[in-house]
């Protein structure tokens, strides 16, 4: 049975113990509201590891005020019943006092890879994301750490972090998981109407589409361009379709080592994707 763990001192006892009997273990950190995207980055963190934690925290630091953390979508019990039945040896569940306690004074701030795309519609985003996740880093001592290659720009932020601050973890991307129809999962997914999930598909064609068009000679920008219109003829408000470098998000000087990234609303959701080429 998973171990539950509401405090730091819990986790780390749980550790200890793991670490007495000379097991290694994977960390997946997690906001809830669980999908087969999450439990696939479990699936992954068990070949890399002899044991899982998993964590389950609605992180505020990375919510604007005029953001979605009042409704964003909670359900530990269920989440809970999931991550047993994927095996995980320990959960660990903190509320915000204990992450963030009553004279907590201490905030990271983010360059690099975490300058531009999202970062350019939610400033606030990645000192948030890098805040929590070096605590919870600190906090569970894991050999590895597993993060999805959906959030590609906040994989990059948190290897960036990870090897700027001497963090002793190992940080592993795991392949974005889909729909049929290759819309990515994601909790939010659930905001979506009948009628908008219809659509939500585009944002994917498109950028595999615009993939296509860069392989067949078509200018950068002027490929961007086509995959923008397609996207807003569908129905989204883009805030960005970019093509990066993918070890770097610097601008893109060799197309196998490229990304496509995207952000649009499809009504008052904000969905993002990202391919390689």
């Amino acid at each position: 049975m998973a171990i539950v763990c509401r405090s730091v001192a819990d986790l780390r006892r749980v550790q200890s113990d793991l670490r007495a009997t000379g097991k290694t273990s994977a960390l997946v950190p997690t906001m809830g509201a669980l999908h087969a995207g999450h439990l696939a980055l479990v699936a992954h963190a068990a070949t890399l590891a002899d044991c899982v934690v998993a964590t389950i925290f609605v992180n505020p630091a990375q919510f604007a005020p005029n953001e979605d953390l009042d409704r964003y979508p909670r359900q530990e019990a269920e989440d809970l019943e999931a991550l047993e039945a994927a095996g995980v040896a320990a959960v660990f569940v903190p509320d915000a006092d204990e992450m963030y306690g009553p004279e907590d004074a201490t905030r990271l701030v983010m360059e690099g890879p975490a300058l531009g795309l999202e970062a350019d519609f939610r400033p606030h985003f990645f000192n948030g994301v890098a805040t929590v996740v070096s605590r919870l880093l600190l906090a569970a001592m894991c050999d590895v750490a597993v993060f999805g290659e959906k959030d590609y720009q906040q994989l990059l932020v948190i290897k960036r972090m990870v090897a700027d601050l001497k963090i002793p973890v190992v940080i592993h991307g795991s392949p974005t998981i889909r729909e049929d129809d290759g819309v990515a999962l994601s909790s939010r997914n659930a905001y979506l109407s009948d009628e908008e999930r219809i659509r939500a598909p585009e944002l994917n064609r498109a950028l595999q589409a615009c993939r296509s068009a860069l392989h067949a000679g078509v200018k950068e920008d002027e490929a961007l361009i086509q995959a923008t219109e397609r996207i807003e003829a569908a129905g989204f408000r883009v805030d960005y379709v970019a093509a990066r470098d993918a070890d770097t998000l610097g601008p893109v000087t060799d197309l196998a080592n490229a990304r496509l990234l995207a952000a649009a609303w499809l009504g008052t959701t904000r969905l993002i994707d990202n391919i390689g080429c």
